[in-house]
C-alpha cells in the first residue's frame, strides 16, 4: 500500500515533535522518528543518549522496538527529523533493525528547514544481513 501525501505530512509532523523529546545532553543532536505500520498506527521515537556512547538508542531503533512491543512488525514508512541543515538517513544500526521488518519500506528524510526527500530503505541498504537465509542453507556433518 503506497504512502499517501497526507500520511507523509502527518509523519513528517510526527517526527518533528518527537524530535523535541529527545534526550541528548551530550551531543546536542535531536533526532525524532515517527513509523507507520501497514495497519495504519504511528510510533514516535526519539533518540536517547547515555554517557556510554555505545548504549545510547537512536530515533529510529526507539520507534520500531516500541512498535514491536506493541504487537506490530509490517511497516510501510519513517519519517526523519533532525536538526541539521542537511537530510539525515539512518545510521547502519537503524538500517540492519528496520530491514529486519520491511526491507523496501519507505524512507521520508527531512531537514530542519523544512526539505523533504522520499526514499526507499532497499535503496539505502542494498545488501541487509538476513540470517533467515541460514535456514535455508543445507548443514554439512562432519565426519
Amino acid at each position: 500500500m503506497k504512502t499517501t501525501r497526507k500520511e507523509r505530512e502527518e509523519l513528517v509532523q510526527r517526527a518533528m515533535l518527537a524530535k523535541r523529546r529527545a534526550y541528548a545532553p551530550y551531543s546536542n543532536f535531536r533526532v525524532g522518528a515517527a513509523l507507520l505500520t501497514k495497519e495504519g498506527d504511528v510510533f514516535d521515537g526519539s533518540n536517547v543518549e547515555n554517557s556510554s556512547y555505545s548504549l545510547t538508542i537512536c530515533a529510529e531503533r526507539n520507534a520500531v522496538f516500541q512498535a514491536v512491543h506493541a504487537g506490530k512488525t509490517r511497516f510501510r514508512s519513517i519519517a526523519i527529523a533532525s536538526d541539521d541543515d542537511e537530510l539525515l538517513t539512518p545510521c547502519g544500526a537503524c538500517r540492519q533493525v528496520l530491514s529486519e521488518f520491511s526491507p523496501t519500506m519507505e524512507v521520508i528524510l527531512t531537514t530542519v528547514d523544512g526539505h523533504v526527500r522520499v526514499t526507499s530503505l532497499d535503496r539505502l541498504f542494498p545488501m541487509p544481513a538476513d540470517l533467515k537465509k541460514l535456514a535455508r542453507v543445507p548443514r554439512t556433518r562432519k565426519k
